[in-house]
């Protein structure tokens, strides 16, 4: 018992921790952007895209984060239903933005390297309208995806053939028909599968014009190249990080959580493992930006 307890004070305190340094960066970044807006200074494009971002990390963070430290700690029973659902739907819809908007940033930032793209696809990217839609669809896309999955989570319970209670120890669900469980599958699949092929294509075409921008600079000396394509080539990578990061924290995260559900009872340590990568993303990807420096140009 005394083991048990130590190693889930351990798990309690590093889950803690990641969410503490998550909400941290995230929360410096939001400020940030909203201070440069407040004050009316230059703004680019795409920080609204990054505000969302940092956003939906802080809410992806806060409705895992938090109930699974406090599971961790043994506290498992502090939701009722309706606090289940509220949580459960905030964090996949949250997740599912981060995922659409990290497609979005990727997207753009290939949209301004291509030579061919057309002055009204341009004006377009640089349009707030524009811009504000497609944040606007990115959280209604989601909303309507996973609104049908919250009406089956429940509070928790002690029915071991509640599926649920394998993700998440705070809340459950009962395991769905196989018609129901089959359709949802496939149409976040679908979903997943549509935005990860974006996000590859777009990442190909940035690495494409990474190397060729490291070919050029081969011949110019790189005090003679224009400091707007300096910065498109920093901004590029920065992308191309954010890209692989969320790649590879979800693509791990995806097979844990298939694992998880493979499994009659799941040992605790994978189950915070799985906790622990889940939000990796959302804890870590605002120091790209906080360390990059992508303020300047």
């Amino acid at each position: 018992m005394d083991g048990l307890v130590y190693i889930n004070l351990n798990w309690g305190i590093t889950i803690l921790t990641q969410t503490a340094t998550g909400i941290l960066g995230n929360s410096s970044l939001l400020c940030l952007y909203n201070f440069t807006f407040i004050t009316a200074q230059r703004l680019r494009p795409t920080d609204l895209v990054l505000t969302q971002l940092v956003l939906a990390n802080n809410l992806v963070i806060v409705s895992k984060g938090i109930p699974q430290t406090m599971a961790a700690f043994g506290l498992k029973s502090f939701l009722e239903e309706a606090g289940c659902k509220v949580v459960f739907c905030l964090h996949r819809v949250a997740r599912g933005v981060t995922l659409s908007t990290t497609c979005l940033l990727s997207g753009f930032q290939a949209m301004k390297l291509c030579p061919s793209v057309s002055l009204w696809m341009e004006l377009k990217i640089k349009s707030s309208k524009c811009i504000v839609f497609c944040c606007f669809l990115c959280w209604i896309l989601h909303l309507v995806l996973n609104i049908s999955v919250v009406k089956h989570v429940t509070g928790p319970t002690n029915n071991k053939n509640m599926s649920m209670e394998k993700m998440y120890r705070y809340c459950s669900s009962p395991t769905l028909g196989r018609l129901v469980f089959s359709v949802s599958a496939v149409i976040f699949l679908v979903t997943d599968v549509m935005f990860w092929g974006l996000m590859v294509w777009t990442s190909s075409f940035m690495v494409l014009f990474l190397y060729r921008h490291k070919q050029q600079v081969q011949h110019i000396h790189s005090s003679r190249l224009s400091p707007r394509a300096n910065y498109e080539t920093r901004a590029t990578c920065i992308i191309l990080i954010l890209v692989s990061m969320f790649v590879s924290f979800h693509a791990l995260s995806g097979m844990l959580s298939f694992w998880i559900t493979q499994i009659q009872n799941p040992i605790p340590w994978l189950i915070n493992t799985s906790s622990l990568i889940s939000s990796g993303f959302p804890a870590f990807s605002p120091f790209v930006f906080i360390f990059s420096d992508t303020r300047k140009g």
